[in-house]
């Protein structure tokens, strides 16, 4: 049975309230099994140590894949933010997800390194960082590199595709590809980076749900 109940509610309302409660233990379940499967992936494509780009104390500086690593016994999660090349301007729904892994990086970072990575440039990019408020993202450009078409999120064209890669650091040096998602999943659109961003999960509880409701930039008011 649900722990929360209220006092006026029906008989029919209580039955398919039990019966979200049982759906949502059997999601839970199915969620855990997919980390779980994922966890069990082999760890064998190497991939090469691409030369990135930053702005560090207001300059650009060259560094490699590896050193993004900050404690090279953690995972590092690049997130593929839509920007450069054919996406002249920055994603909207690329800058919600980053609103809102801007405020967890403190606590993200004791399990894992963490940076946005996009195909434009990067002083550009470090302004509208600084526009929306991000303090804690650390922000690279793979322009030059070819990291984001080896991956999947950049088409020949220079189209770019949202997503979320994972890799890891060898104790002999190497670097492994573990793990990307594209948020484009299926027919239902941007639907495969939901569990990253809390904004999905609370328009499911309202009775309108998510509608045709697509993150902007500002809004009005």
């Amino acid at each position: 049975m649900a722990t929360a109940r209220h006092p006026q509610e029906s008989p029919e309302y209580r039955k398919v309230r039990d019966e979200i409660q049982a759906a949502e233990v059997a999601l839970r379940e199915q969620r855990e099994r997919v980390a779980e499967l994922r966890r069990s992936l082999p760890r064998d494509q190497v991939v090469d140590d691409a030369v990135l780009e930053e702005v560090r104390d207001g300059q650009r500086v060259s560094l490699r894949l590896s050193e993004l690593f900050d404690d090279p016994a953690q995972p590092l999660v690049l997130m593929q933010f839509m920007f450069g090349k054919a996406q002249e301007s920055p994603c909207p729904m690329c800058t919600a997800w980053a609103d809102g892994y801007d405020g967890i990086i403190p606590h993200l970072a004791r399990r894992a390194n963490f940076a946005v990575l996009v195909a434009g440039d990067v002083g550009a990019f470090a302004d509208y960082a600084r526009s929306r408020g991000w303090h804690n993202l650390r922000l690279v450009s793979a322009a030059d590199s070819g990291l984001k078409r080896q991956l999947g999120f950049e088409t020949e064209e220079g189209g770019q595709l949202p997503g979320v890669s994972v890799f890891l650091r060898e104790a002999d040096g190497h670097l492994v590809h573990f793990f990307s998602q594209s948020a484009d999943l299926g027919p239902d659109g941007f639907r495969g980076m939901d569990l990253l961003n809390p904004l999905w999960h609370f328009l499911d509880l309202v009775p309108e749900g998510r509608g045709d409701f697509f993150p902007s930039k500002t809004y009005a008011g």
